[in-house]
């Protein structure tokens, strides 16, 4: 069973961020991928959000811990 946890940024910079603590701190085999998510019918790029998608083949991750770090950055994990 392949999870694939989706993690929402208010912008780039807490993405990245989020990715590569993602890596440090879960001991993933690679960094997360990054989706730019525009909101609804908004063009402009400030109102974008970013996605952080964390595979997890394995089931391995903690869905709590995963909030608990989206929420360090003004984040949230999306519900499966």
């Amino acid at each position: 069973m392949n999870v694939r946890h989706v993690l929402v940024l208010p912008d780039r910079d807490a993405a990245e961020e989020v990715a590569q603590e993602a890596v440090d701190r879960f001991g993933l085999p690679e960094e997360p991928q990054l989706v730019r998510d525009a909101l609804a019918g908004e063009d402009d790029a400030e109102d974008a959000q970013w996605l952080v998608v964390v595979e997890d083949p394995q089931d391995r991750l903690d869905a709590t811990a995963l909030d608990g770090l989206a929420a360090e950055y003004e984040g949230w994990l999306e519900a499966p």
